[in-house]
């Protein structure tokens, strides 16, 4: 054997001995905590909506978040002026505050003294008004421009304490742009208390009841005139109370709701209460907070301690507010509002309420990793139950292993010998993938799937190029030898210019993709430079051996197709005007899409998306009229045949619905408790998250096809570009118009489908245009007709056979394949055909 070959099978067998070192994390789990810790640590990962878990992006509240520095900073002034003698009013108003003297004197000390420890502070306007010396205060501008800079550091280190302490393993918590925060907790058992903890802003405050005011309005009759008048109801958010309440409270004081449980009843009471605007302590100081519970009533309650400086700020506010009640309050919710008996020291108080064991340990857990600088918006909720992500995994194996099993099959026998390095070849392709990935520890989603069966198609289109190209040679008379080489020779540069213009392609999506798009240009951009390798170096590598010293060994294929002599151009006309009126209906679908008129998903609406299980088929019926009459809008609703599931979407153009959501379980499980319905997963997405994901999906489309068109124009003249764009675009519509059609749901994964299409799409355009190329040169037909008929006959066999063995990976996800990925199966199929 030649040194050259013996040289080509060491370089294999390294690299296939390699990535199984790569892959020994991922499937071997009982290695020892050294190995990964000194020598490896890669390891392939499965993405939410396989594994199950929960993905959120959130938006700090930057107004609250200087609103609640402001109010530190008030806080340390009224200390430092109360130690000082100074009498003062404060006025407290949007973004600013009023501090009024009676005393000249007063006036200068605080001003001189104390206001100028206060860097971060400016006066805005000082002066005097009848017998009053005023200073208004404000932020800075510096200090003001300071906090929007890093006010998502500080949440997201905040956020990183309460997860670790929450014991999620293998979180991942990173900044997106420049005001976001993406969270990843994968395998979580209770994704909803994980999302409590992670959002809970735990702001807590310390503040004076208005005794007099709520003397003055009687409250409580106040309140139930305007529930009687159907002006508001009990479950009205907070902020629309305040704005209802506004005209009869004091500039200074707010409307709250004191939230207690009736100890006889065990119901949760809402009270109306009005307390001081003014915080008199806040969390900032906090030192500890622990669960206790309560000997007389055995119930958890949340034990505090204050830091020493936050110790005499309690201890000076209890004692000279002796008599008078003092609220707690956490997240705009008062949970208690006890009379001060006395003046307290040291430090310490308990946060009682309705709290459940559970409840009061996560209370805890907040308030010791401290409070968020400001509270968060959930912009996009996706919650994959462990029930729902192993379903996706058990059906996605199957139908993979079906779908590969189909194509060994029909290859091995179609190719024989060739058949059967080109298995080994496809095995060799998803190996060395997968241990490419795992070395990156990147993370398997579905997208990235999809990227796969893109790739698997690829790789067997490269092998029937080679095969054919073979077969060619064998009909010139050549030797076996000879036929195998110049194959190779031959199909390499079309090989090539596929495999490129797709990479281009991967590489524009994952600039401009987000989310699953990226994940799948990621799995893509691998598995062609993978399969360039595979489909060139491994296979030939076992031709040589097999045909080492130019033996003669005779390999035989079957043709179903031979010699066909079809006259397509005879037929353009019609073929033109089906392809023009599918377009023309891709297009209007395209701009109905764009203009949020379309059946689109929640991805580019807003919305929720909810997956339910129940023990016995539920009535859609029922459902549905139950839904519209509980006040619901905009939402559908879908059963899974044979798998008692639901799916219910419901569009919203809402930042977050998490309310909605409680509300419909809370619905269905009282009004269908035979049902027994279990949430198995759940999908939010605020307007702001789906309006960019719309606009980079678009982006991402149009930019790869940009790409095809400038590499193509490179490799070959821009009417070979451009036609070659015009060809991916036209199959991207028309699976468009043939979905839009059926009425079918246009999402992310659809999406992912249609760059999947346009992939496979774009190696059929080469593959056919560098036989045109070639047959301008070598065969000089006599008009266009003939040269378009020509080189679309010379590749029909290849067309034929490729399409085949890619519709075995996409049939079967589509008759195997979970609920989830139907709907892009269906697509994948649809555009396979076109």
């Amino acid at each position: 054997m030649p040194l050259r070959i013996k040289l080509k099978i060491a370089l294999l067998v390294f690299l296939v001995l390699f990535s199984g070192f790569l892959l020994l994390p991922t499937f071997v789990k009982e290695l020892p905590p050294w190995f990964k810790k000194y020598v490896y640590r890669g390891e392939l990962k499965l993405g939410l909506d396989l594994k199950g878990g929960v993905h959120l992006v959130l938006r700090p509240d930057l107004e609250k978040a200087l609103k609640t520095q402001f109010d530190n900073y008030l806080q340390d002034i009224k200390a430092q002026a109360f130690r000082a003698n100074i009498n003062f009013e404060l006025i407290l108003e949007e973004n600013k505050a009023t501090f009024k003297f009676y005393k000249e004197e007063d006036l200068k000390v605080f001003k001189d003294e104390i206001i100028k420890g206060f860097k971060e502070l400016q006066i805005v306007k000082e002066g005097k008004e009848k017998d009053a010396f005023f200073v208004e205060l404000s932020l800075s501008q510096e200090k003001v421009s300071y906090i929007k800079e890093h006010i998502l550091d500080q949440v997201l280190e905040v956020i990183r304490n309460r997860i670790d302490q929450f014991g999620v393993a293998e979180p991942v918590i990173t900044k997106h742009g420049s005001d976001k925060i993406v969270i990843q907790l994968p395998g979580l058992k209770d994704p909803q208390r994980a999302i409590n903890v992670v959002g809970q802003t735990a702001q807590l405050e310390f503040k004076l009841v208005d005794e007099e005011t709520m003397q003055k309005l009687n409250l409580d009759a106040l309140i139930n005139s305007l529930i009687r008048e159907k002006k508001i109801s009990l479950d009205t958010p907070i902020e629309e109370w305040r704005k209802l309440i506004k005209p009869y409270v004091p500039l200074d004081s707010e409307f709250y709701f004191l939230v207690e449980k009736d100890r006889t009843t065990g119901k949760i009471i809402k009270k109306p209460i009005i307390l001081k605007k003014e915080a008199v302590l806040t969390g900032t100081y906090l030192k500890n907070a622990q669960v206790r519970i309560d000997p007389q009533f055995n119930e958890p309650y949340v034990w505090i301690q204050f830091d020493s400086r936050g110790a005499k700020i309690f201890e000076q506010i209890t004692g000279e507010n002796v008599g008078r009640r003092l609220a707690i309050v956490l997240d705009e919710v008062v949970r208690s509002a006890p009379v001060i008996r006395e003046k307290i020291s040291g430090g310490e108080a308990q946060i009682t309420g309705s709290f459940t064991m559970e409840e009061a340990s996560d209370l805890a857990l907040v308030l010791r990793a401290g409070a968020l600088p400001a509270p968060v918006k959930i912009l996009q909720n996706i919650t994959i139950g462990p029930t729902l992500g192993k379903d996706s995994i058990q059906k996605g194996i199957i139908a993979g292993l079906i779908g590969a099993s189909a194509v060994i099959i029909f290859t091995s026998i179609y190719y024989r010998i060739s058949g059967v390095i080109a298995v080994w070849a496809l095995i060799l392709n998803i190996y060395f993938l997968l241990a490419l990935l795992s070395a990156f520890q990147a993370t398997l989603t579905l997208p990235g799937i999809a990227g796969i069966i893109l790739s698997v198609g690829m790789g067997v289109d490269s092998n029937v190029l080679i095969f054919e190209r073979i077969r060619e040679e064998f009909k010139l008379g050549r030797s076996t030898y000879s036929s195998i080489f110049q194959g190779y020779s031959r199909a390499f540069w079309t090989i090539f210019d596929a495999h490129i213009t797709v990479l281009i392609t991967s590489l524009i999506l994952f600039t401009f993709g987000t989310g699953p798009i990226r994940g799948f240009a990621v799995t893509l951009s691998i598995s062609i430079i993978v399969n360039l390798f595979t489909a060139i170096f491994a296979t030939k590598i076992f031709y040589e051996y097999l045909y080492e010293g130019g033996k003669e060994f005779k390999i035989k294929f079957f043709e179903i197709i031979r010699n066909p002599k079809i006259d397509f151009m005879k037929y353009k006309k019609i073929f033109a005007i089906v392809s023009v009126l599918f377009s023309l209906i891709g297009i209007l679908a395209f701009i109905q899409a764009f203009m949020g008129k379309a059946n689109l998903g929640i991805d580019f609406t807003g919305g929720t998306l909810i997956y339910l299980k129940s023990e016995t088929p539920p009535s859609l019926d029922k459902i549905r009229k139950t839904l519209s009459q509980a006040g619901f809008g905009d939402f559908t609703l879908q059963d899974v045949k044979g798998e008692n599931m639901l799916l219910l979407k419901l569009k919203s153009s809402e930042e977050t619905l998490t309310e909605d959501v409680d509300r419909i379980l809370t619905t269905l499980k009282s009004k269908f408790p035979e049902y027994n319905f279990t949430l198995l997963g759940k999908e939010e997405i605020g307007a702001t998250i789906s309006k960019e994901l719309k606009k980079k999906a678009t982006l991402a489309i149009l930019g790869a096809l940009l790409g095809i068109v400038l590499y193509l124009t490179f490799r070959f003249n821009f009417n070979f570009g451009l036609a070659a764009g015009i060809a991916t675009f036209h199959d991207v519509l028309f699976t468009l118009a043939i979905f839009y059609l059926l009425g079918k749901e246009i999402n992310l994964l659809f999406i992912t489908a249609l760059l999947t299409l346009a992939g496979y799409s774009l190696t059929d355009t080469v593959v056919i245009f560098d036989r045109i190329r070639e047959n301008i040169l070598n065969k000089k037909p006599k008009n266009f007709d003939e040269l378009i008929n020509m080189s679309i006959n010379e590749m029909l066999a290849r067309t034929f056979i490729t399409t085949i063995t890619t519709l075995f990976g996409s049939v079967s996800l589509l008759i195997f394949g979970g609920i989830v990925i139907r709907d892009f199966a269906l697509a994948l199929t649809i555009g396979f055909i076109v």
